[in-house]
C-alpha cells in the first residue's frame, strides 16, 4: 500500500477525512488496483464488525446487579493460610508416601556409593609408628602388640 494511502487511512474508513484529502486517497484508488483491493477488503472487515458490535439498548434485567451484591456479599472468604492445612486425605496419603520413597532412594544412593570406614590403623600403619616417640615408654615389641589388639575390631 502507497504512503498516500497509509498516512490517513483510518480516518478515510471511519469517514472522518477532509474533502481535500479524501479527493486524493480517492483519486490514488482509481489509478492503483493493489491499493484499491486492500482498502476493500478492510471495508469489508469493518462492515463485519460493525455488524456483530452489540446493540446499546440491551440492559440487564430489573433487579440483576441486586441480586449480584447479595450472591457475593453472602460468601465468606476462606483464610489462604488454613487452606495449606485442609489436605485432602488421599492426596496427604500420596505426599507421604511420595516422601518417604525419595527418602529411602536417596539414602539407598549415599549407602552404596560409601567408602569404606575405616575401623582403625592398619598392621603396615602400626609398623610404620614403631619408631614414634610414644613407642620409647615400653619395648617396641610389646607397644606394637598393645596397639594392634586396641586398634582391631571384629
Amino acid at each position: 500500500m502507497h504512503t498516500v494511502v497509509m498516512e490517513s487511512l483510518e480516518e478515510y474508513l471511519s469517514g472522518t477525512l477532509k474533502p481535500v484529502a479524501r479527493r486524493d486517497i480517492e483519486a490514488h484508488l482509481a489509478s492503483c488496483d493493489a491499493c484499491r483491493q486492500e482498502v476493500a477488503g478492510m471495508q469489508e472487515i469493518s462492515a463485519l464488525f460493525r455488524e456483530i458490535a452489540p446493540d446499546e439498548s440491551v440492559a440487564p434485567a430489573p433487579g440483576f446487579y441486586n441480586r449480584v451484591m447479595q450472591q457475593v456479599g453472602g460468601r465468606k472468604a476462606a483464610p489462604a493460610f488454613a487452606s495449606l492445612f485442609s489436605l485432602d486425605l488421599a492426596f496427604g496419603r500420596r505426599l507421604a508416601f511420595a516422601s518417604l520413597l525419595g527418602l529411602a532412594v536417596l539414602g539407598g544412593y549415599l549407602v552404596s556409593r560409601e567408602s569404606e570406614i575405616p575401623g582403625g590403623p592398619s598392621p603396615e600403619l602400626v609398623m610404620a609408628q614403631q619408631d614414634s616417640p610414644s613407642f620409647e615408654a615400653a619395648p617396641a615389641h610389646e607397644a606394637m602388640l598393645a596397639t594392634m589388639t586396641t586398634s582391631y575390631e571384629p
